[in-house]
């Protein structure tokens, strides 16, 4: 078994393994918390992220929360949240405006994304990640969108995996176009980068 058939494999047992999750519901609940607490006092005012497909943590009902709280600052915020559009001529991707009721439509894999809605250039982007590993590293689908995307993107923004904490692969070895993610937050907290404490 060669190299991309071995990511095959461990992608699908990893996808069976999410969607099976008894307690799913319960991890994404915990999930959810981190990510509001780790988005307190981000600058960020456009932030990309994921219509969630094959049992991935849904980071929606997050920034929608994130959205509102920045109307409630003593000097209000404008936050929009985009969601991503294949370029199929580029197999890249772009980042549509999104909010609750916004029109969508299916794109080519069937994942809904936003309609005719304005292209926004986020400055931090939420990444599914159907496994991750040490150094920031992730495992995607396959397709390669998210690595081209980010080698495109100027300025490059924020990045940050979102799973869980059975997607954590020890010995996930990155390859030579893999893009290092700058964060990882799973349901237990911040697993990238690894915080040594203030002593060291």
């Amino acid at each position: 078994m060669d190299r991309s058939e071995e990511k095959r494999a461990l992608r699908g047992q990893l996808i069976e393994q999410r969607l099976n999750m008894p307690d799913r519901l319960h991890r994404a609940e915990l999930l959810q918390r981190v990510m509001r607490i780790w988005l307190v006092g981000r600058p960020d005012t456009v932030i990309g992220a994921y219509w969630p497909i094959k049992g991935e943590f849904d980071p929606l009902p997050a920034l929608h929360r994130w959205k509102e709280d920045g109307e409630l600052l003593e000097e209000p915020q404008m936050r929009r949240i985009g969601l991503p559009v294949m370029d199929k001529e580029h197999r890249t991707l772009k980042f549509h405006a999104w909010f609750p009721g916004c029109p969508m439509e299916e794109d080519a894999f069937g994942i809904p994304k936003p309609k005719d809605t304005e292209v926004i250039t986020p400055t931090l982007l939420f990444v599914p990640c159907v496994g991750y590993g040490v150094g920031g590293y992730r495992l995607g689908y396959g397709g390669g969108f998210y690595d081209r995307t980010l080698a495109q993107l100027q300025p490059r923004p924020f990045t940050v995996g979102l799973g869980f904490a059975a997607g954590f692969l020890p010995d996930l070895e990155p390859e030579p176009h893999d893009v290092a993610l700058d964060a990882i937050l799973n349901e237990l907290g911040v697993v990238w980068p690894i915080s040594l404490g203030d002593d060291d």
